[in-house]
């Protein structure tokens, strides 16, 4: 009974330039984490081999180190490791791999297919037929030639490939690399080992995307697993189990405030935030003073807890009340402006002149704020 781990897009040396440098490094440092994850997951499971079905490395260009430091953490698990190229780092002329040959890489244990072809594990009861890119974008099925391929008697079928599935996943994934919807069917294969899709996804009964082991986007697509296929003989239907591999949760919020209980469901829900996650949040809505004082003194104690957060108030609008405005203590020429514009702002509601108003005088507001804030702790 052939019983594997099936993974896919590790996108090892990954750049993560969006963040600053103290998060950008440990985000980069867990997709290698996950490599190691893997390799005990293997051990733990007693598997029979681990698939890697492409984009095992980010770019061609990954540094040597990179490229060195990644096949020492696959060692953690002794037995065959089954990796396909796929569209960041394709099997071309010259290539990552020809690369990790050329430095003596490639361990023993590695069964790399640069090209398509049957990888024959009869002692352990199945064969892996292969559909590796061999270069960045493909515009012709290169799994259709399972179709027609012979493997021993008996032997449970195993496709591993790097595309998209078409009619089925969404139109913006990283490449075209086309994989016709019935290829499982087809082929006869007991199950597809696919990478590409970022997401852990079941296309049908015998076709999974593995999706990254390590989140690295915002998406929501349940990426951060490795799968457990068993298949008890040929013919049979897999058991297929989702194992937790990711380190960091990346999550996109969108919260909208326009009265004080919204303020306290969004503090609420920042308390709950843990080192683990990576945040992207943009607060949109209209508050006062106070308000505004209590999200950004929450947003800097999350800061100090999560692993990242990137939030983006543009869209949020200071309304500031008479008190607000109080005890600003402006005079003169500022107290003049500010009273002009009060009156404009309690303008006909709609009227275009009382909506920049509103904008203008929030936008002071906050200004003069923030400079009695600096006088007072200088």
């Amino acid at each position: 009974m052939p019983k594997f781990l099936h993974t896919a897009d590790w996108q090892i040396g990954r750049q993560y330039s969006q963040f600053p440098a103290d998060d950008a490094v440990p985000l980069a440092e867990a997709r290698m984490a996950a490599v190691d994850a893997i390799a005990r997951l293997a051990v733990e499971h007693r598997v029979d081999a681990v698939l890697v079905a492409g984009d095992v490395f980010d770019a061609q260009t990954v540094a040597d180190r990179t490229i060195r430091k990644l096949f020492n953490a696959i060692q953690g698990f002794p037995g065959p490791w089954i990796m396909i190229p796929g569209n960041h780092d394709a099997a071309l002329t010259e290539s990552v791999w020809t690369r990790a040959a050329r430095l003596g890489a490639l361990p023993a244990n590695l069964h790399l297919a640069l090209q398509g072809k049957v990888l024959d594990f009869s002692a352990l009861g199945f064969s892996a037929l292969t559909a590796p890119l061999t270069q960045r974008h493909t515009y012709n099925d290169l799994t259709e030639w399972f179709d027609e391929a012979p493997t021993p008697p008996g032997n449970v079928r195993i496709g591993v490939a790097h595309g998209s599935v078409q009619g089925v996943l969404a139109e913006d994934i990283d490449s075209a690399n086309p994989i016709g919807a019935q290829r499982s069917e087809r082929a006869k294969l007991d199950y597809l080992a696919l990478g590409d899709w970022h997401g852990c996804k079941q296309i049908d009964d015998r076709t999974w995307y593995s999706g990254t082991p390590e989140p690295d986007r915002f998406k929501g697509n349940e990426p951060g697993y490795a799968l457990l296929v068993e298949i008890g003989a040929r013919g049979a239907a897999p058991s297929v189990t989702r194992l937790e591999t990711g380190q960091f949760n990346w999550q996109a919020w969108e919260q909208t405030v326009a009265v004080a209980s919204d303020v306290d469901e969004f503090i609420a829900r920042l308390a709950q935030v843990g080192a683990s996650d990576v945040l992207s949040i943009r607060v949109a809505g209209q508050i006062d003073l106070a308000g505004l004082q209590r999200i950004r003194a929450a947003l800097s104690h999350t800061e100090a807890k999560a692993r990242s957060v990137q939030a983006d108030l543009t869209a949020l609008r200071l309304l500031p009340t008479a008190a607000d405005i109080a005890a600003l203590k402006a005079d003169g020429y500022l107290g003049d402006v500010i009273a002009e514009l009060r009156d404009k702002q309690a303008g006909q509601a709609g009227d275009t002149s009382s909506e920049v108003a509103a904008h203008a005088l929030g936008l002071l507001t906050s200004i003069l704020t923030e400079r009695q804030a600096a006088g007072a702790a200088a």
